[in-house]
């Protein structure tokens, strides 16, 4: 088609008005509605630990000790001592280990991160919120990238063996926002046993995605902290997880998990800034999930729930673009993202076309570092939320962008050339 054609076709969505949201791995409301009776598990006479402690009152700095327990389990740690328990979200969590590490530096370090030049690896394309962190802290980011086995390993080791001043690394191990990709087990053994100039430098292990599998085809992740141990390096990891798109994603329960050190460290500064968090919530999720065994079960569910969805959006990928070579993306096998990669040059007017038709998409550029995508190329893709109906309209309108997007690039370049 002609690019009249083409703009033709898109002024015929343009006239309905839509609003379709796939810019963030919302779950879905019959997502959220699996965890309805997590709501009944506590009530006006029974809200007791299992140990009869009152959990309306002050106290348990770290976490009840039966949720301590499941996230023992959850983060693949080997016992309680090794869990912190926090409130609602697993961002805070990072958001707060940073900060105290800045005030007060980490196990193993001289001096307090805010004493010196501080520098964090951020493959790329990542998690913004990650990035966020580190602008907020004025924490310099350093751009890596990935390969089919997650972050590219030969690139992180070169960098952290030559410079003390990187202190920290992002990644999301296990079906990655939004690559969709989980480290394999060199990769895990490689970050667990690479020499770094820093001898306080971190992993920020954000396990988001762990049991979010789509299918009974699933990734295996190899242990992190147990890697470590073995490697001498037990200091090196904070993992992080949270239930937020497992129950609620606004009134979940999250965790950090890492050596007994770290874990020490970690609840000494907690004295300082809570009395203890929503032990409550604690209590719900733990007599809603009694084991393991029940998370899996829940996901499942909602894996039925997100399968079509997933697999409506690459449906209409391959049938538009398949073809074509105008683009790439990711087939996960769990997780939230889709991993888009457009021409170069294009993802920002794609986003923009897109938006001018009534479909929000993730804004180009959020995937990296102070938002600076090099080849303006890639877009996430989130289509966890909207029905698999508004999936499929929405996906050939950014089809139809992508396509509009090229044939404008083209004839810019025939012109200044």
């Amino acid at each position: 088609m002609t690019l009249e054609q083409l703009l033709t076709k898109f002024e015929t969505y343009k006239v309905k008005s839509l609003n379709l949201d796939m810019s963030r791995g919302k779950p879905s409301t019959e997502q959220l509605n699996l965890s309805n009776y997590l709501l009944n598990t506590v009530t006006a006479t029974d809200y007791a630990t299992i140990a009869n402690t009152d959990t309306r009152n002050y106290g348990g700095l770290d976490g009840i000790p039966e949720a301590k327990e499941f996230f023992k389990d959850f983060l693949e740690v080997t016992s309680i001592q090794e869990v912190v328990v926090g409130g609602n979200s697993s961002l805070t969590l990072m958001h707060d280990i940073v900060s105290r590490a800045i005030t007060h530096g980490v196990p193993d370090g001289d001096l307090p991160w805010g004493k010196t030049k501080v520098k964090f690896i951020c493959p790329s394309p990542g998690y913004d919120r990650h990035f966020s962190i580190c602008e907020h802290f004025g924490i310099e980011m350093i751009t890596t990238s990935y390969t089919s086995e997650g972050p590219n390993i030969d690139e992180i080791e070169q960098l952290v063996s030559n410079d003390s001043s990187i202190k920290g690394i992002w990644i999301v191990p296990k079906y990655g926002n939004p690559t969709g990709l989980t480290c394999s087990d060199e990769i895990v053994l490689r970050l667990s046993t690479m020499k770094t100039a820093a001898k306080d430098f971190r992993i920020f292990w954000d396990n988001a995605y762990t049991v979010h599998h789509l299918s009974s085809e699933k990734d295996t992740l190899k242990n992190i902290l147990e890697a470590c141990k073995q490697a001498g390096n037990e200091n090196r990891p904070f993992i992080f997880g949270s239930t937020s798109k497992i129950t609620f994603a606004g009134s979940g329960v999250s965790a950090v998990g890492g050596s007994v050190a770290n874990m020490d460290w970690y609840r000494n500064h907690l004295f300082y800034s809570t009395i203890g968090p929503d032990k409550l919530n604690q209590v719900r999720h733990t007599r809603f999930f009694k084991s393991m065994d029940d998370v899996h079960a829940h996901m499942e569910r909602h894996a039925r729930l997100l399968k079509p969805r997933f697999d409506m959006t690459l449906k209409v990928l391959d049938e538009e673009l398949g073809e074509t070579s105008l683009a790439t993306w990711t087939k996960p096998k769990g997780g939230y993202f889709i991993s888009f990669n457009a021409p170069k040059g294009t993802a920002k007017r794609i986003v923009s076309l897109a938006a001018e038709a009534g479909v929000k998409l993730t804004n180009a550029g959020a995937t990296f570092p102070y938002k600076k995508d090099p080849n303006d190329s890639n877009i996430r893709l989130a289509p966890s939320c909207p029905t698999v109906e508004e999936i499929e309209e929405a996906m050939h309108i950014v089809c139809l962008a992508v396509k509009i997007a090229v044939k404008e690039l083209e004839l810019a370049n025939s012109l200044t050339n």
